[in-house]
C-alpha cells in the first residue's frame, strides 16, 4: 500500500501525522540526548525526511505549521513567566538600542548584496528585513536545553529577539505598501497599524492585572486540575488572539500573558502544567521547518547554497557582535550572542512568502533560494550554540566590563544585594526568590558565577569590596545588604565602604567567630550572625528538645544567648 491509498484508508484527518510526530518524540528525541544532542536537530532531519519535497509522508505543511506555531506561542509564554514587568525595564535599553541596531545595520547589509546580486530596491529590502530576524524557537529553547537563559549572552539574545519580534508587524506592512500602486505613505501606515497594536498591548495588561489573578483563584478553587489546565489554555489563546487580531504576533500576547501570571500566586503551578504542551508543540514546529527544506534545490544549486548559508552567517555575526560590544557587553558575550543569532528566523517564511506568492515583489525563484537559504540556516543553529561556546572559552574574560548588573539594578527598588555567594549566598537567594524578595548577587569567582546563572540566579562577576561595583548593584535603592563572604578581610572591606557611604543602610554579615564579629560591628554592620555559633545554638537547642524541655522554654534560652552577644558560649 503506497503513502497515498493509506492516507485515504485512515479516516481520521492527519492521523498518519500525529503518529509519525509521536514517533519522532518517543524514538529520535532519546536517541539524539544519547549522543549529547540537541533533540532540534531530528525534529528537523526527520520533518526533511518526511515533507513533501522527500518522503511526502506530509503533503500539506501549509496546516501544519499553522497548528505548529502554538509552539513558539507557549515557548513565550512559559518565558514570559519567569520574568516580571519590573525586571523587563532591565531589559529596556537592550531591546530598543541593541535590539533596533541589530536589524537596522544586518538588514542594511544584506539588502546591499541581494541588490548587488540584480534584485530590485524593494525586493532587496524585503530580503534583508527577513533574513535579518534569527529564530526565536531555536535560540530560545536552545537556551533552555542548555539552562543558559539566565547567563549574560542568553539576556542579550532574548533582548534581541523579542525586539525582532516587534518589527514583523511594521516589517509586514512595509511588504503591503510596496506592493500598493497608490501613493499612500509608508510612515502614515505604520503609524496607523502600531498605534493599533499598542492599544491592544495597553489593553490586555490593564484587563489582565484585573482579571488574571481572580479568574486562577475561581479555578484554583475547585480543586479540579482540568479545570486549572483549562483556563491555563483559555488565557493563552485568548491573549495570542487578542494581539494577533491587532496585527502583532500571536507570541507576543502569549509572553504578555506569561509576564502578567508572573506577579500571582500561581506562577509556579502554571509554569509545571505547561511543561508537556510547549515541549510537544515546539517539536512539531521544528519539523514543520524541516518539511520546508528543498533539498532537490539545494543540491542544484549548491554552490550559490552553501556560499549564500555561510555568508548569510558569517554577516550576521560579525554584526551582531560589534553591536553588542559597542553596548557594553562583554567580548566573550558579545561573539556568543553574535553568533547564536546569525541563522534566518521562521518570519523569514512568512515575510518571503507574502513578497513572493501574495504581492510579486520578489520573483518566486529568488523566494524558493532565500527559504532553503534560511532553513538549512536554521538547521544549523545548534551548531552555531555550541560553536559559540568554544569560541567564548578562548577569549579573555572581561565580565566586569558588562553593563548588564547596571540595566538590571536599575529596574529594582527596595532589593537585597548579596556580596559572596557561595552555599550560605546561595541558600538565602533561592529564600528570597521563592518569597518574591528581588535581589542581585555579587560574586568574585568568575566559574561559579557562570554556573550559578546556568542555574537561574541573579549574580554577576565582580569585587564587592570596590564603591563603584556596589553603585552599579544598586546599593542606593537597596533594602539591605548581606554580606556571607569567606574571606574575612573582603568582608570587614566590604562593610566598611557601605557604611561609609550608606550609613543608614542595613547591613547584614555573616562572620565566622565571636573576635570577627566584633570587627565587623565596629566596622558599620548592622547585624552579625557568627556562623560557628549560631550553629552551636541550632545543636544546643535540638539537644534539649529531646531531652524533654518545653519548647518555649528553649526557645527563651536561646533568645537570651543571643541579645547577650553569645556571651554564655565565650571560651
Amino acid at each position: 500500500m503506497n503513502l497515498e491509498a493509506l492516507h485515504h484508508a485512515v479516516p481520521v484527518p492527519y492521523l498518519i501525522e500525529i503518529v509519525a510526530f509521536l514517533l519522532t518524540v518517543v524514538i529520535i528525541v532519546p536517541l539524539f540526548r544519547r549522543f549529547n544532542l540537541s533533540p532540534i536537530l531530528g525534529y528537523l532531519a526527520i520533518g526533511a525526511l518526511i515533507g513533501p519535497h522527500a518522503l511526502k509522508v506530509v503533503n500539506d505543511v501549509t496546516e501544519v505549521q499553522h497548528f505548529a506555531e502554538l509552539g513558539v506561542v507557549f515557548l513565550l509564554f512559559t518565558i514570559g513567566l519567569e520574568l516580571s514587568f519590573d525586571r523587563l525595564k532591565a531589559y529596556t535599553r537592550l531591546i530598543f538600542g541593541l535590539g533596533a541596531a541589530q536589524v537596522v545595520v544586518c538588514a542594511a547589509a544584506i539588502a546591499a548584496v541581494a541588490q548587488a546580486w540584480g534584485n530590485d530596491l524593494q525586493a532587496s529590502i524585503i530580503i534583508g528585513l527577513g533574513l535579518a530576524l534569527s529564530s526565536t524557537a531555536m535560540v530560545m529553547q536552545l537556551l533552555s536545553e542548555r539552562q543558559e537563559r539566565a547567563c549574560d549572552h542568553g539576556r542579550v539574545s532574548f533582548a534581541v529577539l523579542l525586539f525582532q519580534d516587534l518589527a514583523v508587524v511594521p516589517i509586514l506592512i512595509l511588504v503591503s505598501v510596496f506592493a500598493m500602486d497608490s501613493g499612500q505613505s509608508v510612515w502614515l501606515a505604520i503609524a496607523i497599524a502600531m498605534g493599533k497594536a499598542l492599544a491592544a498591548v495597553v489593553l490586555i495588561v490593564i484587563v489582565g492585572r484585573v482579571v488574571f489573578r481572580r479568574l486562577f483563584q475561581v479555578a484554583s478553587n475547585t480543586r479540579s486540575i482540568d479545570v486549572f489546565t483549562a483556563m491555563m489554555l483559555l488565557t493563552i489563546l485568548v491573549t495570542s488572539i487578542a494581539t494577533g487580531v491587532a496585527g502583532l504576533s500571536m507570541a507576543l500576547g502569549a509572553f504578555l500573558a506569561g509576564l502578567l501570571l508572573a506577579e500571582t500566586e500561581f506562577r509556579h503551578q502554571v509554569e509545571s502544567e505547561i511543561e508537556p504542551f510547549k515541549g510537544l508543540l515546539l517539536g512539531l514546529f521544528f519539523m514543520g521547518v524541516g518539511m520546508n527544506l528543498d533539498f532537490a534545490l539545494a543540491f542544484e544549486r549548491g554552490f550559490w547554497v552553501i556560499l549564500s548559508v555561510f555568508g548569510l552567517i558569517a554577516l550576521k555575526a560579525v554584526i551582531t557582535a560589534a553591536i553588542a560590544k559597542l553596548f557594553k557587553i562583554s567580548l566573550a558575550d558579545s561573539i556568543r550572542s553574535g553568533i547564536l543569532l546569525a541563522e534566518a528566523g521562521e518570519f523569514a517564511f512568512v515575510i518571503l512568502g507574502q513578497a513572493t506568492l501574495t504581492f510579486d515583489i520578489v520573483s518566486p525563484a529568488v523566494g524558493q533560494f532565500i527559504v532553503v537559504v534560511a532553513g538549512l540556516s536554521m538547521l544549523l543553529t545548534p551548531l552555531l550554540a555550541s560553536a559559540g561556546k568554544k569560541v567564548s572559552e578562548w577569549l579573555p574574560d572581561d565580565t566586569e566590563t558588562s553593563s548588564l548588573l547596571s540595566d538590571e539594578a536599575e529596574s529594582l527598588n527596595d532589593h537585597v544585594v548579596i556580596s559572596g555567594f557561595g552555599r550560605v549566598g546561595a541558600a538565602v537567594a533561592s529564600i528570597l526568590h521563592e518569597q518574591s524578595v528581588p535581589y542581585i548577587g555579587i560574586e568574585s569567582n568568575v566559574a561559579r558565577v557562570e554556573q550559578l546563572r546556568k542555574e537561574g540566579f541573579d549574580v554577576y562577576v565582580g569585587d564587592a569590596r570596590r564603591l563603584e561595583m556596589l553603585k552599579r548593584a544598586g546599593l542606593d535603592a537597596a533594602r539591605a545588604l548581606l554580606v556571607t563572604m569567606n574571606n574575612p578581610s573582603a568582608a570587614e572591606h566590604t562593610v566598611l565602604a557601605a557604611h561609609k557611604h550608606w550609613p543608614e543602610l542595613e547591613i547584614i554579615v555573616r562572620s565566622h567567630d565571636l573576635s570577627h564579629a566584633e570587627s565587623l560591628l565596629e566596622a558599620g554592620a548592622t547585624q552579625v550572625v557568627p556562623e560557628t555559633l549560631e550553629a552551636s545554638l541550632l545543636l544546643a537547642r535540638e539537644v534539649l528538645l529531646s531531652a524533654g524541655r518545653h519548647q518555649d522554654d528553649v526557645q527563651a534560652v536561646i533568645d537570651m544567648i543571643r541579645r547577650s552577644g553569645y556571651s554564655e558560649l565565650r571560651s
